[in-house]
């Protein structure tokens, strides 16, 4: 199994299964409701390798670690990204959040899987959510 993640912004960020280890996608309400709640969020979680950049062409977890700080004022805070899952040459399932920001970004360096770990945590803007969609069974294409 692997992983895609696009982000499409000023500056675009790609990475693959080489890096990307876990994704997992949360829509979830509030736990006390009683019936279907308007108050729903949509979280992406992401966990991965970084890279030393001499074995990548560019660093885009740096690129990441870049858009974390961009502040809530600027419209660059959002970005439109695209999760791909693949299995067996299929892509399994395609999540798009067309308007997501960054809740979590966090790096632990240690020397045991290249140079450390990272984890990304997403959220689509609240008033976007019916704005996310999913789709999957295609065949893998380049």
């Amino acid at each position: 199994m692997g992983f895609r993640l696009s982000v499409k912004g000023k500056e675009n960020i790609d990475l693959g299964s080489e890096m990307i280890q876990s994704v997992h996608v949360d829509v979830c309400t509030p736990t006390d409701s009683m019936a279907k709640s308007s108050n729903v969020n949509a979280t992406i979680f992401i966990s991965g390798k970084l890279i030393s950049n001499t074995m990548i062409k560019q660093d885009e977890t740096l690129k990441l670690f870049n858009w974390s700080l961009v502040p809530a004022q600027n419209a660059e805070a959002y970005r439109d990204v695209t999760i791909k899952v693949i299995a067996a040459d299929n892509v399994f399932r395609i999540v798009h959040f067309p308007n997501t920001f960054v809740i979590d970004y966090s790096e632990r360096y240690n020397d045991h899987i290249g140079v450390g770990e990272f984890s990304l945590v997403l959220r689509q803007k609240a008033d976007k959510i019916p704005d996310i969609t999913a789709d999957g069974g295609q065949k893998l294409d380049g």
